[in-house]
C-alpha cells in the first residue's frame, strides 16, 4: 500500500499535498482523506467492503465526486478555470471479495484558457461487478444542464477486481449562468 500511495505521489509530482494555501483557497483537504489541490482530487478509502449489503466501499465514488465538484467551483472562483482530465484518472482496487478492501483514487484536472470551457460539477456512476445504469444517471441528471448543453462523460474505467465507473461532469447553472 505505501508503495502505491508513493507512485500516485510521484505521478504528480507532489511533496506536499496537505499543505493548505488558504490565500488562493483552491488546496482543500477532507475530514474524509481526499486531498484536493489545483492539479487533482485524490485519496484513499481502507474499510469493509459491505456492510449489511450496503456497498460501502463504492460509497468512496460519492465523497471523491462531491470533493471534486467542490473544488472544479472553487478553482473556477478563483480564475484557474479546469476541467477532470478523463484520460488520467487513476482508479487502484485490493482485497475485492475479501470483506476489507483498499480503493485508491485520483481524479486529475487540467487547465482551460477560457471560463466557459470549465467544468464545475462532477459526479459518477458505477459499482462492482456489475454494468452500471448510465442511461439512469444520465436522466436523473438531465435538469441540472443548462439550455443546449449536454454532459461530459467519461469512458468506463475499470479495475482489475470488477470496479466500473463512468465519470460526468458539466457546467453548473449557478456558478456558469454567464455560459448559455
Amino acid at each position: 500500500m505505501k508503495q502505491l500511495i508513493t507512485l500516485v505521489i510521484l505521478i504528480f509530482g507532489f511533496t506536499n499535498c496537505n499543505h493548505q494555501d488558504k490565500k488562493e483557497g483552491t488546496n482543500i483537504t477532507k475530514e474524509n482523506g481526499i486531498t484536493c489541490h489545483t492539479k487533482a482530487c485524490q485519496g484513499t478509502y481502507q474499510g469493509k467492503e459491505f456492510i449489511n449489503g450496503d456497498d460501502i466501499a463504492h460509497q468512496f465514488s460519492n465523497t471523491m465526486s462531491e470533493a471534486v465538484g467542490d473544488q472544479l467551483k472553487a478553482l473556477f472562483t478563483s480564475g484557474d478555470y479546469s476541467k477532470v482530465d478523463f484520460e488520467q484518472i487513476m482508479m487502484i482496487t485490493k482485497g475485492m471479495g475479501s470483506g476489507n478492501v483498499t480503493y485508491t483514487l485520483s481524479i486529475p484536472f487540467k487547465t482551460v484558457s477560457q471560463k466557459c470551457e470549465a467544468y464545475t460539477s462532477f459526479d459518477h456512476v458505477g459499482g462492482w461487478n456489475h454494468t452500471p445504469a448510465l442511461s439512469q444517471r444520465k436522466a436523473q441528471l438531465k435538469d441540472v444542464l443548462m439550455q443546449g448543453h449536454q454532459l461530459n462523460i467519461s469512458d468506463l474505467k475499470t479495475t482489475p477486481e470488477g470496479l466500473q465507473e463512468y465519470w460526468i461532469q458539466w457546467k453548473n447553472k449557478t456558478i456558469q449562468a454567464d455560459c448559455e
